[in-house]
């Protein structure tokens, strides 16, 4: 097998070229075309072996795909459409270019369902493998979605199930649970980890319903780091408070054989890495929204005066819950 530090630098970047377009790369910068009257939208993301990756649970194929579809979803969640990605590479020498090769199939095939283009990066030496993405995108300034614009009254909305992730994860590192399970739950929550399906297809239907409402009444973000982080990060910078119904969230069907209820509620609030969305919306469009969406999009609480956001049990066999961002992940914890 043909190590990294046997290519080098350029080696290695004459392979991963051959994964963007000729016409694009090959300056110190790309140059994207955007259509008059548009924003452009970026978003970073960071991703570390051991951290967010890992060979036991994730092939290099999957943690191409995870890191892609997390970038196309902070995308969706700002309304916007994508353009393109650069990447960043900080490899070990000894590193299997193989591997390395089999990252950017998995990023490349997870944007070409979204027709958006590797365009560039960067590779320097690390004794531990991180990727970085940077993604941009585009969107009519006047429907840029904003975490700060939830109102009182609001009905707050997932676009699909929490917990799936979390449950592929553990699944992945515990192989002896589940044994409720049939195969084909297993696959769909191990699936749900390794191949995360960024929303951008709930874009175009918000502004269907909501245009020519302007500014636009929608708030939102995507629930990647959970989805009680998603909901406490949206009411913070709103000034907000929420109360979330416990029974309205959506879980995976298999978690009714497979965990006990406390347990799937756990996976669902700060499991994370479901890359849903989570949008604030006046009842009546969230509504509509949630009835074109079908399947597993749900109101799931309403925005509330205050800051408190409490988990209600409707019920009230067991008291009011109140969310904190220190119960989810947190990157430098202890």
């Amino acid at each position: 097998m043909t190590k990294v530090k046997e290519i080098g630098e350029q080696g290695l970047l004459a392979k991963l070229q051959n994964f963007c377009p000729p016409e694009i790369i090959g300056d110190d910068a790309a140059v994207l075309e955007t259509a008059p009257g548009t924003s452009l939208v970026v978003t970073t993301d960071v991703l570390v072996d051991g951290v967010h990756f890992s060979d036991a649970t994730t092939s290099p194929e999957d943690a191409g795909w995870r890191a892609a579809a997390a970038n196309l979803s902070d995308l969706a969640a700002m309304g916007a459409s994508p353009l393109g990605i650069t990447v960043g590479l900080g490899l070990p020498g000894d590193l299997n270019v193989s591997w390395v090769e089999r990252l950017y199939q998995g990023m490349t095939e997870c944007l070409q369902k979204y027709n958006t283009l590797i365009v560039g990066g960067d590779v320097v030496r690390s004794p531990v493998t991180t990727l970085s993405i940077t993604a941009f995108g585009q969107v009519d300034p006047q429907k840029i979605i904003r975490r700060s614009a939830a109102q009182v009254g609001d009905a707050i909305v997932v676009t699909g199930v929490h917990g799936a992730s979390h449950g592929g994860l553990q699944l992945l590192l515990n192989p002896q649970l589940g044994q409720n399970l049939t195969t084909a739950e297993k696959t769909a929550l191990i699936n749900a980890h390794q191949r995360p399906q960024p929303r951008l297809d709930v874009v175009p239907i918000l502004w269907e319903i909501l245009t020519p409402q302007l500014p636009l009444p929608i708030t939102g973000m995507d629930s990647s780091d959970g989805l009680a982080d998603a909901i406490l990060q949206i009411c913070r910078a709103s000034g907000v408070g929420a109360v979330i119904e416990r029974q309205k969230i959506p879980v995976p069907a298999s978690f009714e054989h497979w965990l006990k209820p406390e347990q799937a509620i756990e996976y669902a609030l700060y499991g994370g890495e479901d890359f849903e969305l989570v949008l604030c919306l006046p009842k009546e469009q969230a509504n509509t929204l949630v009835e074109k969406l079908g399947q597993d999009a749900a109101i799931i609480g309403t925005i509330t005066s205050g800051s408190q956001v409490l988990l209600h049990d409707e019920h009230e066999k067991i008291p009011d819950q109140v969310l904190s961002l220190s119960q989810g992940f947190q990157h430098f914890g202890q």
